[in-house]
């Protein structure tokens, strides 16, 4: 690479043109509004809004946040103001501030209300693609997560195809004994992505009250403490499907970007990390292309992949 080359940090994911491979993760930037008073929006490759579902919904119980050594642990509960409220405010909103790929998060408690809100969503053009969430409870099926049933998550995820004709990326939960399964009955149910991953099912205790931290009994990790086992998931599902990876865990500076990249990612979400910096995901952006040049790397795709 010529000593004045910059170094391209450009990605085609799933027929979306980003400008870099960076977009905070789901849950950890609101709608975007929270944060445009802080740096110019349009820095970001992508948007990913927090969760919507078809109902309000308060979500869970307080202290629903939780201090790790390495992270932390959230037991949010999707909460969110529903997809009338969304669509009507909130996405309309963050195009008025942000000319970029947005990416609308869905939540569901039966195939049906994903395929509802596939479809409201179809009938708006300011939302880029659809990220699915198919790690929140299946309330149909005994309180199972669908992410956990590669049948259901195959299900899915035909049901929101049928309905859409955005890119459609199905967000996985790393709580399942073959993560690979779960991205191979996605990519068959027609997804043009994969989002991975999503918390690990965590607790911490208190020992002087000898109860949880969180009301909630269990909750999700997440930061610097999975990356090293989310990069190994995200190969594992590189190595087994065709389409491309987002990928999600720990991501807080140029060479973890990097390192998800190596792993086989064609972009990265931050998110934890946004809650500790809230220029996080600019500083990352910003010292990317001059690692990539230390490191003798010209664009992305020439590494991705590469164990």
């Amino acid at each position: 690479m010529g000593e004045n080359l910059v170094p391209d940090t450009s990605v085609e994911l799933a027929g979306l043109l980003l400008r870099n491979p960076v977009m905070p993760s789901s849950g950890t930037f609101g709608y975007g509004l929270e944060y445009k008073d802080l740096y110019e929006l349009d820095t970001l490759g992508a948007v990913v809004t927090k969760s919507v579902t078809r109902e309000p919904r308060y979500g869970n119980p307080l202290p629903r946040i939780a201090e790790c050594d390495s992270g932390m642990m959230n037991s949010i509960g999707l909460q969110n103001p529903g997809i009338d409220h969304a669509l009507e405010i909130d996405f309309p909103a963050l195009r008025q501030v942000y000319d970029g790929p947005i990416i609308a998060n869905i939540s569901g408690f039966s195939v049906g209300e994903f395929a509802e809100l596939a479809a409201r969503f179809e009938k708006v053009n300011y939302v880029s693609a659809l990220e699915v969430n198919i790690s929140c409870p299946n309330v149909h099926e005994g309180g199972a997560t669908f992410g956990q049933d590669p049948v259901l998550a195959k299900e899915i995820t035909q049901a929101v195809k049928e309905v859409s004709t955005k890119p459609v990326f199905m967000k996985l939960t790393p709580n399942v004994t073959d993560i690979t399964e779960i991205a191979l009955a996605c990519e068959a149910g027609g997804a043009d992505g994969i989002s991975m991953i999503n918390n690990f099912k965590a607790m911490r205790i208190d020992v002087r009250t000898r109860k949880t931290i969180t009301a909630e009994k269990y909750a999700g990790l997440s930061g610097p403490a999975i990356r090293p086992i989310a990069q190994r998931m995200v190969n594992e599902v590189y190595h087994a499907v065709r389409i491309p990876i987002i990928g999600i865990g720990g991501i807080r500076t140029a060479d973890d970007v990097l390192e998800m990249v190596m792993a086989g990612a064609t972009a990265i979400q931050m998110g934890s990390a946004n809650l500790r910096d809230p220029w996080a995901c600019k500083k990352v952006i910003k010292a990317l292309p001059h690692r990539m040049h230390e490191l003798g790397i010209s664009d992305l795709d020439e590494i991705r992949g590469v164990v």
